[in-house]
């Protein structure tokens, strides 16, 4: 008997198991304390110490944006694919964990966006 010709599910459920199996790194817990410290020590000069308060109106607030966003960003960066001379620079010290730990920090605060209606 040929199971995927005759169970009725084994096309969403191989499809649902595949995509759990790729995007659970985005849903895993990271150290929110370290992303913190790593925002003081290398985000805040620029972005802000809340991660909206930036230096210049132009840099973008962090606070309350998507991790999964924010660490595809960063990751862009310091690969070079995504181009800034100052971003560029502090990513290029980034490790992976580091990324993650940012990303889920800024996630983690309230941030100034909203719809409006």
């Amino acid at each position: 008997m040929n199971v995927r010709r005759h169970h009725p599910f084994y096309g969403p459920i191989t499809t649902l198991a595949l995509a759990a199996a790729l995007f659970a790194p985005l849903g895993q817990a990271r150290d929110l304390a370290a992303g913190k410290a790593k925002a003081e020590e290398v985000c805040a000069a620029c972005h802000g110490k809340d991660g909206v308060t930036t230096l210049d109106p132009s840099y973008p607030r962090l606070a309350g944006q998507h991790a999964d966003y924010l660490l595809t960003t960063l990751q862009e960066y310091k690969s070079g694919s995504r181009k800034n001379a100052i971003m560029g620079a502090q990513a290029a010290n980034l490790s992976r964990a580091d990324m993650e730990n940012l990303a889920a920090y800024y996630a983690s605060l309230k941030g100034p966006l909203t719809n409006r209606r």
